[in-house]
């Protein structure tokens, strides 16, 4: 059965523009934002208009892109020069996640391996590389959530933390990819969505996915995780990843290491879906992934109004780290990875 195409888009290049689907307007306003230049692009990226490991990375190459279309260079070494100015600052925006350094590295080498071609024609093969990037993202996800549907028992209640979807890939989704792909194979998926606190990426941007599509979900309150673990109200967990070390340890939004200590002590799977470009053989374990510490204001505020005494320090860890043994299986666009996981040895 072929999947249906998404009912939104979160990307659209338009000739000389990366059009991006605006994720801080949702799900109040569906909004899109047109990127000229590189530096736009990258601001998009930093303040969350794009988010999520995947589509950061596809941003970030169409970023260079635009880099390479506005760069007056007229000869390979002065472009080059212009494009590592705009894949420095690309690079610059969140530390945590692994498919943006993939995404720039692939742009570098498309341009090393082609800079004796004239600057017009190395431009335009720039475009191509990211749009090429772009459908290669949602292909491995498509291919991903038929593996992970395989793990999925018909009319499971599966519960996921922040936004793995559509909005946070090329399209289709790593954790959401496993949900639709449950829901093309027939399993009838119910799924919890954890509110994500602090910016709410579940509340506001999964539950829109689910909503627009009619997958049945409901949305809980991170606190709530346990207490619907205990009822016996969830059959497996799905989450998406940031970066997956060497040996399987799991760097996701903040919170996703509580909720797989609590699914480990109620006997329900756990699985991590992303795909392979998530995988950073560099990093040896968890200890070694940079987390992003984030602006206060998404702890003090919300929705504008402050909720946090002024004289109350706060600290904002955008991610934390789920450790391999606590991980029942990573599963890729390559299949499904049981531990112990050595990627890369």
């Amino acid at each position: 059965m072929g999947a249906p195409p998404l009912a939104f888009s979160t990307f659209s290049w338009q000739g000389d523009r990366l059009v991006l689907l605006d994720q801080r307007r949702l799900p109040g306003e569906e909004v899109y934002l047109e990127c000229r230049t590189w530096p736009e692009v990258a601001d998009a990226i930093r303040t969350l208009v794009v988010r999520g490991a995947p589509a950061i990375g596809v941003a970030a190459a169409f970023g260079v892109a635009l880099a390479g279309l506005a760069s007056p260079a007229r000869d390979a070494d002065a472009l080059v020069q212009d494009l590592e100015t705009a894949t420095t600052g690309l690079a610059a925006t969140r530390p945590t996640a692994v498919n943006l350094f993939w995404a720039l590295d692939r742009m570098r080498r498309f341009v090393q391996s082609r800079r004796t071609l004239p600057p017009a024609e190395l431009r335009l093969g720039l475009v191509s590389e990211a749009e090429l990037i772009l459908e290669e993202d949602v292909a491995a996800n498509r291919r991903l959530g038929a593996h992970g549907a395989e793990l999925v028992p018909v009319g499971a209640r599966i519960l996921t933390h922040c936004n793995a979807g559509g909005l946070a890939t090329g399209g289709y989704g790593t954790a959401l990819g496993v949900v639709r792909g449950a829901v093309e194979a027939g399993r009838r998926p119910f799924v919890w969505v954890d509110e994500t606190r602090p910016v709410l990426q579940g509340a506001r941007l999964t539950a829109w996915e689910l909503a627009r599509e009619g997958i049945p979900h409901a949305v809980i309150a991170d606190v709530a995780a346990a207490s619907t673990m205990a009822r016996g109200e969830v059959d497996l967990v799905v989450v998406g990843a940031d970066r997956i070390a060497r040996n399987g340890d799991t760097a996701n939004k903040i919170g996703t290491y509580g909720v797989a200590v609590l699914a480990r002590h109620h006997g329900i799977p756990f699985y991590v879906a992303a795909p392979f470009s998530t995988i950073d053989p560099a990093i040896p374990d968890g200890s070694a992934i940079p987390i992003e510490e984030r602006d206060p204001r998404e702890v003090q505020e919300i929705g504008g109004r402050r909720i946090v005494p002024a004289a109350s320090p706060v600290r904002n860890p955008a991610f934390d780290v789920t450790p391999a043994a606590l991980i029942t299986a990573i599963v890729t666009e390559r299949g499904v990875f049981r531990g112990p996981y050595h990627f890369g040895s």
